[in-house]
């Protein structure tokens, strides 16, 4: 009888993380993983060759990374779990917008196919976690939508469609977007682009609110016609 494959949380982390990864359109390495994920070379080149002999993952070309069928759907469940958690968090049980990603990567791992739909159904069947990425359904996910705001043109009028799933770990950025609402959403005017100043001014009525350049690479907008 062959061996049955047990998914452990840490495998799921790197399903959810090369996935996040993919859908923002960057190749996946074992470089950027260690990034992402905060763990040594050695560590992440460990876990990849189990999941590997898993038949989770293929190594292509230059390295890069891919799903097999069963890794890219075991992916999705993982990340459409997460993102139900979150809603949940957020707005049943009320935790703060910038503490829910935390909670919900506690969450994730315990919540079974059962507990996942009730989830859907009490929630009101969320298209989108509290930060605007979308949640998978039926094995496949919305393509995302947007551009980085850092490529919008001075005196464009956008709304925020999301936040980059890599920025969403972050306590105190989360807080200061929050603070000045920028939220998925909200509409702005691009009022000023300092390319040499490496910062881009936002407006909203009377308050402008200020970014550097590499803060507003990670939101995601989209441009509003008048």
């Amino acid at each position: 009888m062959a061996e049955k494959t047990v998914i452990t949380p840490r495998v799921e982390e790197y399903l959810e993380s090369m996935l996040n990864m993919e859908l923002e359109g960057k190749k996946v390495l074992a470089a950027r993983l260690a990034e992402r994920l905060g763990l040594t070379p050695p560590t992440i080149a460990a876990t990849l060759r189990r999941m590997k002999r898993d038949g989770l993952i293929v190594i292509g070309p230059q390295k890069a990374i891919g799903f097999t069928d069963k890794g890219r759907k075991l992916a999705l469940t993982v990340v459409r779990r997460h993102r139900l958690a979150e809603r949940l968090l957020a707005d049943v049980l009320k935790v703060p917008w910038h503490e829910v990603h935390d909670e919900a990567c506690l969450m994730e791992h315990g919540i079974s196919a059962t507990v996942e739909e009730k989830l859907y159904d009490t929630l009101g069947h969320p298209a989108a976690c509290p930060h605007g990425n979308p949640i998978p359904q039926d094995d496949s996910i919305q393509p995302l939508t947007g551009v980085p705001l850092d490529t919008v043109p001075e005196g464009t009028k956008i709304v925020v469609q999301r936040l980059s799933e890599e920025s969403v770990r972050h306590h105190d950025f989360l807080q200061f977007l929050e603070t000045n609402g920028i939220v998925p959403g909200a509409f702005f005017v691009v009022k000023e682009v300092a390319i040499h100043a490496g910062t881009l001014t936002l407006a909203r009525g009377d308050r402008l609110v200020s970014l550097g350049t590499a803060t507003a690479g990670v939101i995601w907008v989209s441009p509003v016609r008048e």
